[in-house]
């Protein structure tokens, strides 16, 4: 099992998401409770110059490479564990270090698209949770109102939003436009979508049972037995005498009081973009993850 300890990375410049003002103030913690228990990889990008950690398949962290060009282009192409330490400023290493136990596979290069589509380095399920935690720092407050949006990629104003705009915002962070993906998918396959009247490109991504169709073409479902993975995209019940899911929000890095993670979220009037520990109370119906493999077409 990897050590429980936090892995921070203060992101800078790294992201290319949404509000690039705010990428300074977010950092991401490696989850400290135990999501994989498989063989352990170590992804050294040079053209970022990030150093990912995963686990059976599962990113757990990144690491901004402190080595020159000089030491990088001089490492074995196998490094062993201490010499990807070396990569690594004082702090990251000493972190690191409790991480890399056992046999280390060692990939090369920038992720491939379908691990980072928006091609900035941080792989697809860091780059959502990153959206996620730059919206606690925005802290939109609730507004539950109808505007009309520019298009493709059309927002609210960033000082408000519902609880559907946690996952726009946030999947928008990785490169994923939800507007213009469910707008154009709603067109092509009608039969799929709960339309009420014609497809409408400022409303109907922001509303969850639009949703919930483009998640399960687009997107892995998670099964309900699997631990959670910061960046989970998560579908709520906060009225169970009401059919479906009417809430919606991120698994956060952070654990809660009750030992679960917290949720980003919009929760609802008089509150503001944050995290709340939603899980021992409320239920989830769905849960997604953005892919980290190529999918076919749907």
């Amino acid at each position: 099992m990897l050590s429980t300890v936090a892995a921070l990375l203060l992101l800078g410049s790294i992201d290319q998401g949404i509000f690039p003002d705010l990428g300074s103030r977010v950092q991401i913690c490696a989850p400290s409770w135990p999501v994989s228990d498989g063989p352990l990889a170590a992804r050294i990008d040079e053209k970022h110059r990030l150093m990912t950690i995963s686990q059976g398949g599962v990113a757990l962290a990144a690491y901004p490479i402190a080595a020159s060009a000089e030491q990088l282009s001089a490492l074995a192409r196998t490094p062993n564990s201490e010499e990807l330490l070396s990569l690594l400023d004082k702090g990251s290493a000493a972190e690191v270090r409790g991480r890399l136990t056992g046999s280390v596979s060692v990939l090369w290069g920038a992720p491939p698209r379908h691990e980072d589509r928006d091609g900035d380095g941080i792989v697809n399920t860091l780059d959502v949770l990153v959206g996620a935690k730059k919206l606690c720092e925005n802290k939109a407050a609730y507004v539950s109102n109808y505007r009309a949006l520019g298009y493709p990629n059309g927002d609210v104003p960033r000082s408000e939003g519902v609880c559907t705009d946690t996952l726009v915002r946030a999947l928008r962070n990785a490169g994923w436009d939800l507007q213009s993906g469910i707008h154009e998918d709603a067109i092509r396959k009608p039969r799929l979508y709960p339309l009420e009247k014609a497809p409408d490109a400022n409303i109907d991504h922001r509303r969850i049972r639009m949703m919930l169709p483009y998640f399960r073409q687009h997107f892995v479902e998670v099964k309900k037995d699997a631990p959670y993975l910061p960046g989970d995209m998560v579908l709520l019940d906060t009225f169970p005498n009401k059919a479906g899911a009417d809430h919606a929000g991120i698994v956060s890095d952070r654990l809660g009081p009750s030992g679960l993670p917290l949720i980003v979220n919009n929760w609802t009037d008089g509150y503001v973009e944050g995290e709340m520990d939603l899980l021992p109370t409320i239920p989830v119906l769905y849960r997604f993850r953005v892919p980290m493999t190529p999918r076919p077409a749907p």
